[in-house]
């Protein structure tokens, strides 16, 4: 059978903007913005107008505004958007070095900070040639992975709690907050971490046992428990499944097309995943420089590319990122975290620099302002695969200790622009399942 966009499964008349007659759209008593009057002569022009959702809105972070277009609670058109943060969070890369803008990356993703920063910091990385060493390059997938976790949480739990699932929300913000213990402990920092730096680390682990013992933990009791609750409590449950079956699908093709990576377009059966594809850190062969294997792990696709479906592929994501996690963290390579100083990219041991004068003339050329390492002359794209999918930064350096210019490609930008074509011809009620279904961080938006 033949479904056109905009098919509901509720829906005795599946249609779209462009499917009402012409004499409705563009007649005299056509559709007029912000007007609740229509044809008398139709059923799809009795009850046209115009509904903005958001910004101030509990499922649109305050940030985010959808104009809708409806034809009494059918969604007819939706004009997304972008928000209103203006932050400059690109231009601003252009007045810090390449350390002092983590803090920045730190804050377009914030439902997981640490994979915005292994993103940047791997950019900039290969712009210089750096190359990691084995610990520094496991504890980052580890921090990848749990970011992931932590992303997908909130994604998980805030479909639920949209849905009126209060209690499937809770279940996995228990978890959140041992994952925000972890990164403390890694760290020194619960929120924005700031933890990667050219090079390395802030810090390598300051209890290794200890962090051993909260991982191991978190991904073999609380964190398995934790997801099997979330799946018995929705999986079978009769409204969740009525609210997101057949809701907001999208075809491979379509995904494709819209430029959608991560759980977005997996669940439309596009079997890409930057992992696998263009492996970096412990996702490629010979991480360590002595014929290590890469991490195994699975790649889950779904084909019906509707909420449920994103919500499923989001729930096995999370598993196999507790499999990687679990590979790993009993394997941690000994030595170094930062690459060795003498290249002058990253900031001497502590006791070089209480100890000797090049130590601490190097730290002090490092921090000072007018100082800092210098980045060759050239631009350079990196990404990475993170919660919500292809996170890249485009760089142009001019040859001083700062960028020149600063670009980002936030998946929530990519994805959020396909929110108009998933939405046509739904229902009113299904604009917030859809949208939590995207997980749209509006601090991504921002341009």
């Amino acid at each position: 059978m033949f479904r056109p966009t905009g098919y509901h499964k509720n829906s005795p008349m599946p249609y779209t903007l462009e499917e009402a007659p012409p004499e409705l759209i563009d007649g005299p008593n056509g559709f007029q913005s912000g007007s609740q009057s229509g044809s008398q002569n139709g059923s799809l022009g009795q009850n046209r107008w115009t509904l903005n959702f958001g910004p101030q809105h509990p499922a649109t972070h305050t940030t985010l505004r959808l104009v809708l277009e409806l034809d009494g609670e059918r969604v007819l058109r939706c004009t997304p958007h972008i928000g209103y943060l203006h932050s400059g969070f690109e231009k601003l890369g252009e007045h810090l070095n390449y350390n002092q803008y983590v803090t920045i990356v730190d804050r377009m993703d914030y439902s997981g900070p640490l994979y915005n920063e292994l993103a940047w910091h791997g950019t900039v990385e290969k712009l210089m040639g750096v190359e990691l060493t084995p610990r520094c390059k496991v504890l980052r997938t580890i921090a990848g992975e749990l970011a992931r976790i932590q992303s997908h949480l909130l994604t998980v739990g805030a479909s639920g709690l949209d849905l009126g699932a209060f209690t499937a929300f809770l279940y996995g913000f228990n978890e959140r907050e041992a994952i925000y213990d972890i990164v403390e402990l890694m760290s020194g920092g619960r929120y924005h971490t700031s933890w990667t730096r050219v090079g390395g680390l802030n810090q390598d682990l300051p209890d290794e046992p200890l962090f051993k013992t909260m991982v191991k933990k978190f991904t073999s009791e609380t964190m398995p428990r934790a997801l099997e609750d979330v799946e018995r409590l929705l999986n079978k449950n009769r409204i969740f499944l009525d609210r997101t079956q057949g809701v907001g699908g999208i075809s491979q093709q379509e995904a494709i097309a819209w430029g959608l990576t991560g759980p977005m377009a997996r669940a439309s059966g596009v079997r890409r995943d930057l992992r696998k594809d263009e492996p970096y850190l412990c996702f490629s062969d010979n991480w360590d420089g002595a014929g290590a294997k890469a991490v195994d792990f699975k790649v889950p696709v779904m084909t019906t590319g509707d909420v449920l479906a994103r919500y499923l592929v989001r729930c096995e994501e999370i598993r196999q990122s507790m499999n990687i996690i679990d590979q790993l963290i009993d394997n941690l390579p000994p030595g170094a975290v930062n690459v060795s100083p003498e290249g002058k990219e990253v900031l001497p041991p502590k006791d070089q620099v209480y100890s000797s004068i090049e130590g601490l003339i190097q730290h002090f050329e490092m921090i000072m302002t007018n100082r800092g390492f210098i980045a060759p002359r050239g631009e350079v794209y990196g990404c990475i695969e993170s919660a919500n999918g292809e996170l890249g930064y485009y760089i142009v350096a001019d040859g001083s200790n700062k960028p020149f210019r600063v670009r980002t490609r936030p998946p929530s930008f990519v994805n959020y622009s396909v929110f108009g074509k998933l939405i046509e011809g739904h229902t009113l009620s299904d604009v917030v399942a859809v949208l939590g279904s995207i997980n749209v961080i509006a601090a991504e938006l921002d341009r």
